[in-house]
């Protein structure tokens, strides 16, 4: 299998709380970008001491109660479904904090991580505050909600993105990288993809590839499998009867998304 490609690991971490995916630089060629995905059963609690790492919490479905010892966030987030296909909240947490995660629901959690040193204060960002776009044009449609982009100084390094895909179109398309530390044309941030897929039994392909192929892996990616992007052009196809849903988190020395698209297939923003 791929070692850009990751399954549900869904391995009982704790009480009512099953962790179903957990990336870092320990197990994965990422050293700027990390994530948890983490189910809780109600009533279930998960905490966690950050060091030099920040945070942001993302309430995927379900409902929870965040807390960082001073400031308590209660019954946040927006929906049971991520096909809802509307924006949720979240929380950032800085460097050098502890938090605790509390289920009011069945909840399922998204935990996004980046290395930090300045500290922050503690964030809501609610469903309000997520900026809504559609991109794209003709088989390249595609919605997005923005939870922390570069746009929002509320974090030092992270960058976090929801984008609904509609059935038999193409998402980070054409194709797009940002592997290279050269502002103002191109910033280098690390990537990771977590997808959801409607309805569950549907698949998407997702192509990394680099300029000289020295990378160049096309993965079929069923619902709540991840997918890493340490470098290179990471298209998404999405076959004919299903939606796709996908998380992003990015990092990278500079907190600045700034892409370049392949040269081959840029001609395709030029039609009429």
């Amino acid at each position: 299998m791929s070692k850009l490609l990751r399954k549900p690991m869904k391995e009982t971490i704790g009480e009512g709380v099953t962790l179903v995916h957990d990336v870092s630089s320990d197990n994965s060629d990422l050293n700027y970008v990390g994530f948890k995905v983490i189910d809780l059963e109600p009533g279930a609690k998960y905490d966690e001491s950050l060091v030099k790492e920040e945070c942001c919490i993302v309430a995927l479905t379900g409902k929870i109660t965040v807390t960082d010892g001073t400031a308590i966030f209660e019954n946040i987030g927006t929906r049971e479904s991520v096909f809802e296909r509307i924006p949720t909240d979240s929380v950032y947490v800085s460097n050098d904090r502890s938090f605790e995660i509390k289920a009011v629901s069945n909840a399922r959690v998204v935990l996004c991580y980046s290395p930090s040193e300045l500290q922050l204060p503690t964030k809501l960002i609610k469903a309000s505050e997520n900026g809504i776009e559609n991109r794209g044009q003709y088989s390249n449609k595609r919605l997005v909600h923005n939870i922390l982009p570069d746009s929002d100084p509320s974090a030092n390094s992270l960058l976090v993105v929801e984008v609904f895909t509609e059935t038999g179109n193409w998402s980070s398309y054409p194709p797009h990288k940002h592997d290279q530390d050269n502002l103002p044309e191109e910033s280098f941030l690390e990537e990771t993809y977590y997808h959801e897929i409607d309805p569950p039994q549907g698949f998407i392909f997702q192509r990394v590839y680099t300029d000289d192929r020295s990378l160049d892996e096309t993965m079929s990616v069923e619902n709540a499998n991840a997918v890493l992007v340490p470098v290179g052009y990471h298209p998404v196809g999405v076959p004919d009867g299903y939606s796709s849903y996908y998380l992003n988190v990015m990092a990278g020395p500079v907190r600045k998304w700034q892409f370049h698209n392949d040269p081959d297939h840029e001609w395709i923003l030029d039609r009429k």
